[in-house]
């Protein structure tokens, strides 16, 4: 043994302290660590280079509804009509989903109102299996609808999606029409129907309701589209330019009508609804 070594092991060092391991984050923008508490007091937005992190259904609808809102029961539907496996059960996917969610499934909805102004809130969670569509989430969405429906209130929807849900098949792809009926119904009730486009809104979902809202917001930075960027570069044997399918580049092209910062979302919707919504809402 080193003098080094019996030095060591006989002073009475003090034990390293243990510290969490959630106590820093990582930015995925800058790769700046960022104290977790003050990440969380700024919405989830790095403060160093404005890069907005994905965040759950809970954490959503606090941000954007008044206190005492109140959740709307998540649909039940028949699970796994396919019996689909590729390397697991879909059933054991799902399993796995909801022991690391709160919810039963990616779509869930709030009614409440907005600084007083009543509306619905429906949230897709990424965190659930990729945000992915299927039968539940179409559920969800059209139970959202018909409560604003119901209510004569707005209805505004956040999504982030990887797109539709592939171990449901073609019954995942129905609910792209079945959304987007209850788009329509809302437009012959008069009232509004806002999205809110978060990173990402890819695939089945922007083909659908994503697009249809009577205003268009997006998040910073937010990736935004149908195919994948190689996809496309592949198909048209072109170099996509910069930013391409990010809120920035849609908004200069005309598919997004305003790029919005989390700060600012609650009162961008807040205004909004009192130029679309109708006065007798409640």
């Amino acid at each position: 043994m080193s003098w080094l070594n019996r030095v060591r092991n006989s002073l009475p060092f003090i034990a390293k302290r243990e510290t969490p391991d959630n106590l820093w984050v990582k930015c995925p923008g800058c790769q700046e660590m960022i104290f977790a508490k003050e990440y969380a007091e700024n919405l989830h937005v790095c403060a160093n280079c404005g890069h907005h992190g994905r965040i759950g259904a809970d954490e959503r609808l606090r941000q954007l509804l008044d206190e005492g809102y109140e959740l709307l029961d998540q649909p039940e539907v028949r699970e796994d009509p396919l019996k689909f496996k590729d390397s697991k059960k879909y059933t054991e996917r799902l399993k796995q989903a909801r022991a690391k969610n709160p919810y039963r499934d990616a779509f869930t909805v709030g009614s409440g109102a907005i600084d007083g102004r009543a509306a619905v809130v429906g949230v897709q969670d990424f965190g659930f299996m990729g945000g992915s569509m299927g039968m539940a989430v179409g559920t969800a969405f059209c139970a959202g609808a018909q409560r604003a429906i119901n209510r004569n209130c707005g209805y505004i929807v956040v999504t982030a999606a990887g797109g539709a849900r592939m171990q449901e098949g073609i019954l995942s792809l129905m609910q792209m029409p079945k959304a987007t009926v209850m788009t329509r119904r809302l437009k012959e009730a008069g009232l509004p129907y806002i999205v809110v486009l978060t990173d990402p809104t890819t695939g089945g979902v922007t083909a659908s309701y994503a697009m249809l809202g009577d205003v268009q917001i997006a998040e910073p930075g937010a990736l935004i589209g149908f195919a994948g960027q190689r996809v496309i570069q592949d198909t048209i044997r072109e170099k996509l330019p910069e930013g391409f399918q990010r809120a920035e580049y849609l908004h200069q092209h005309g598919m997004v009508d305003r790029v919005v910062k989390r700060s600012d979302l609650r009162g961008e919707l807040a205004t909004l609804l009192d130029y679309m919504q109708p006065r007798a809402a409640a």
